[in-house]
């Protein structure tokens, strides 16, 4: 149970016909806190003690909060934690990529109970939706042989797939996944697992990760910087995730950079496509990742000329995201290898001079997030464990309608 320690939570509010805001107020600060008594979550939340304890009963119903052991503070009577329940609600997280596909099953709390992967054909969507579809039958039918009640709380796929979303490309871009972009996934999606499906790029969902069960867990202002295959930025502003209107918020690869008389995108001079080209090494190979990952750690001469010249550029983009969002903090994340990672953040430093730059900061202006080819993933399936129960405006207006 907290112990001195601030507790997080966003206020709930005591007016009436707002009890699904304050039901995911609830489920927000025990996420964030872990377990608190019903005093702590009256304190912190602003919602009087017998709203607490309404709204306590109401999840310990729903099978999504459990009591604890009592604990002893002080002369005082006892006071009962209350914690949420892992196996209260399920989603499944599907990454799309160019070359390759995969799921994972997760929990309440963010935990990876399944995962797998497959290979996605040549084809494009022709070809390559039969195998998603598939790959999510699979987890699923595994998540329930350990979870018997796993479909019945199970609370919608996340899809989450290489940005821009609705710019249109030259068709064999290979930076774009045009031909996906226009196929009518959700609704294939849909159809074929009966379920709620919403889509995020990829960067949006790694961000979504590092919020549940990573760097930015628990901190309200922080930019992912994603490296991959493209780079994106993940944007967590006032603790909630910013998509822009149309979807492409922080499509900071996209960015243009001027040398030498001409401008090239940021990522097609500092992502692991730019790494994989000057290495001449194949997109689709399987044992990609853990190469690159022992290039790196034994400092290979052909991947530190790569990452020289990608420390700089991705220099710029820091100051150039700590200029535009003052975030709490700016962490480079993404399907890159762990060795690698280490290496550009080493390379990156020292950052340029910012606003960011000030005294008294609590968190480094640049940390390493995940560096997991399955981060992405997971970061989906975070996306409708997210909207089912994180605090939105929007949930105060529903109870209204």
């Amino acid at each position: 149970m907290n112990d001195s320690r601030p507790i997080r939570a966003k206020s709930g509010t005591n007016h009436e016909g707002t009890s699904a805001h304050n039901r995911r107020v609830m489920i927000d600060a025990l996420r964030i806190n872990g377990e608190l008594s019903r005093a702590d979550l009256a304190r912190a939340t602003w919602l009087t003690k017998q709203t607490v304890s309404n709204i306590i009963e109401e999840l310990e119903r729903d099978g999504l909060v459990r009591s604890q052991e009592p604990v002893r503070k002080g002369r005082g009577q006892p006071s009962t934690p209350y914690g949420l329940v892992p196996e209260g609600a399920f989603a499944i997280g599907l990454q799309i990529d160019r070359h390759v596909t995969r799921a994972v099953a997760v929990d309440l709390i963010g935990s990876v109970l399944m995962r797998a992967e497959a290979g996605l054909p040549p084809g494009g969507p022709s070809t390559g939706a039969k195998v998603i579809l598939d790959l999510v039958a699979d987890v699923r039918s595994k998540l329930a042989g350990i979870v018997q009640q796993s479909e019945k709380r199970m609370v919608g796929l996340g899809v989450a797939m290489p940005g821009p979303f609705g710019v249109a490309g030259s068709g064999d871009d290979p930076w774009m996944m045009e031909a996906w972009q226009k196929f009518p996934l959700l609704e294939r999606l849909a159809a074929g697992t009966g379920l709620d499906v919403g889509l995020q790029n990829d960067a949006a969902a790694a961000a979504t990760a590092e919020r549940m069960v990573g760097a930015a867990h628990g901190v309200d202002h922080a930019v992912c910087l994603f490296v991959g295959y493209g780079i994106g930025a993940g944007l967590i502003l006032n603790g909630e995730l910013y998509r822009g209107a149309n979807g492409n918020a922080g499509e900071i690869g996209m960015a243009l950079l001027f040398a030498d008389g001409k401008s090239t995108p940021l990522e097609h001079r500092a992502s692991l496509a730019s790494l994989y080209q000057h290495l001449s090494a194949d997109p689709a190979d399987p044992h990609l990742h853990a190469r690159i990952n022992d290039l790196a750690s034994r400092g290979d001469p052909n991947i530190k000329t790569w990452i020289e010249a990608a420390a700089v550029d991705l220099r710029w983009s820091i100051h150039l995201i700590e200029t535009v969002f003052d975030p709490q903090t700016v962490i480079l994340c993404g399907s890159a290898p762990e060795a690698l990672v280490k290496r550009l953040i080493a390379a990156i430093g020292p950052l340029l001079p910012s606003i960011a730059e000030r005294p008294g900061r609590m968190l480094p202006r640049l940390q390493p997030g995940m560096a997991d080819p399955w981060s992405v993933a997971i970061g989906a399936a975070a996306g409708p464990i997210s909207r089912a129960f994180d605090p939105r405006f929007a949930a105060i207006l529903k109870d209204f309608l």
